[in-house]
């Protein structure tokens, strides 16, 4: 492909229109009903120009409803959104500078591949030979120029996806949508379409913005992600400032794997909380901001934080006895029960086997973790 296809221009702006000079899309306190349904409640968010950002939430929690507001397919009933730098809210859909990939590819059956790559350049008012030529480039951007005179039929479902790409991407848009695009996928092809797809985001350099309710997707492709659940925005972040530092409980227990317990908080100094598990149990985490003495709150440890020993290790130890080995492939997950406390699960890699031996359930164990491994949780 020629270096100049996706040479972006640099997007300048005067000191007196947006607040963030390389925002590709500011959404600024979005409101978005129906009726009397409020979809989305207040949404205020930055996504950086060339930034892999991702809408992560289950069904129903307002991250489509954001994405059509920012294509225009739905209309924003407060606030406003800006595309570097200028109001779009009032753009129908065709003359905004972004594009949108839909899970269901919607691609022309009766078309070539190329053609159906072309196409969208042609209704732009593009020659027929200019938008072959750059249907050409795209197509081996996204390495399918051997299919170009194919039907989608004959096509696999991968290969169907990354027309849809190369479709989406042939005009340059400044921004691409895509919502749940990998979802009709099998699990394999889902993980290798993944890679593909942050390898194409940062070889063209436009803004991606990922609509998914997959944790892993989310995790795996992100510069950073908006966890989102009825209508609003429960954390923005890396992908390691939502997974280490869960702000709430929603955020901890939606995002992988956790160990979510009810504590009290018993005593604070020097930056640690002491909290106690019941039973007896106590544990020191890191203090967070707005959690005090006397609170009853949650605290999340991550599976793989913890190991098992016969004898306390250094740091925090809490003794109890295995209910339950889960040989899940690459790990393996036992479930300990505390004396007259929660159950904990602890994570193990099988890569791990040689050095760490699993204990048959009845055996009684110390559950140990590092200083900090726990993150208290503002419910």
């Amino acid at each position: 492909m020629p270096d100049e296809a996706f040479n972006m221009a640099q997007h300048h702006k005067d000191a007196d229109m947006s607040p963030s000079s390389t925002a590709a899309i500011e959404v600024r306190d979005a409101v978005k009903r129906y009726g009397t349904f409020t979809a989305l409640k207040r949404i205020s968010l930055t996504i950086e120009d060339n930034e892999f950002f991702t809408l992560l939430g289950p069904s129903g929690c307002g991250k489509t409803t954001l994405l059509r507001m920012i294509a225009g397919f739905e209309d924003v009933t407060e606030g406003a959104i800006h595309l570097f730098g200028d109001p779009i809210a009032d753009l129908p859909p065709h003359q905004r500078p972004v594009n949108t990939v839909f899970q269901n590819y919607a691609l022309f059956p009766h078309m070539t591949i190329l053609e159906n790559v072309a196409f969208g350049l042609e209704m732009r008012g593009k020659s027929k030979s200019e938008a072959r030529s750059k249907a050409g480039e795209m197509l081996e951007l996204v390495q399918l120029s051997e299919f170009a005179k194919r039907k989608p039929s004959q096509l696999s479902g991968g290969q169907q996806q990354r027309v849809a790409l190369a479709r989406a991407l042939a005009p340059q848009p400044k921004v691409l949508l895509l919502d749940e695009p990998l979802s009709a996928l099998d699990l394999k092809l889902r993980k290798a379409m993944q890679l593909e797809l942050k390898h194409l985001q940062r070889e063209t350099g436009i803004t991606f913005i990922f609509v998914t309710h997959d944790q892993e997707e989310a995790l795996t492709m992100s510069d950073r992600i908006a966890v989102m659940s009825a209508g609003e925005m429960q954390q923005l972040g890396s992908p390691t400032d939502i997974y280490e530092r869960p702000r709430n409980m929603f955020v901890a227990d939606f995002i992988g794997e956790t160990n979510l317990l009810e504590v009290s908080v018993d005593a604070i100094a020097g930056g640690r909380a002491t909290c106690h598990l019941g039973g007896g149990h106590e544990l020191t985490c890191n203090e967070v901001e707005g959690i005090g003495v006397g609170a009853k709150v949650h605290l999340s440890i991550r599976p793989e934080r913890l190991f098992m020993s016969e004898e306390p290790a250094e740091g925090e130890s809490l003794k109890g006895r295995i209910k339950e080995n889960i040989f899940v492939g690459t790990d393996i997950s036992t479930i300990v029960e505390l004396a007259e406390g929660p159950d904990f699960i602890v994570r193990t890699s099988n890569s791990d086997r040689g050095n760490k031996r699993i204990f048959e359930p009845g055996t009684e164990m110390f559950v140990n973790m590092e200083l900090g491994a726990g993150r208290l949780l503002i419910d």
